[in-house]
């Protein structure tokens, strides 16, 4: 999940602007969480996609 769009319960602000320390200590943590933290929705489904045709084809110059 990314935190553009999470709301803090502390401070009621975007958890990316980091207004407050729980602010700023959850955007740290879900950075580290994932590699993916910070790709778009997007970004991930066409590396997805990229993924299962390369996998197709492998599957495919072997058969």
């Amino acid at each position: 999940m990314t935190y553009d769009r999470l709301v803090c319960a502390n401070c009621a602000a975007p958890v990316s602007e980091g207004r407050c320390p729980v602010c700023r200590a959850n955007r740290e943590r879900l950075q580290q969480e994932s590699p993916f933290a910070g790709l778009n929705p997007m970004t991930l489904i066409a590396l997805l996609a990229v993924l299962i045709a390369a996998v197709a084809l492998l599957a495919h110059q072997t058969a």
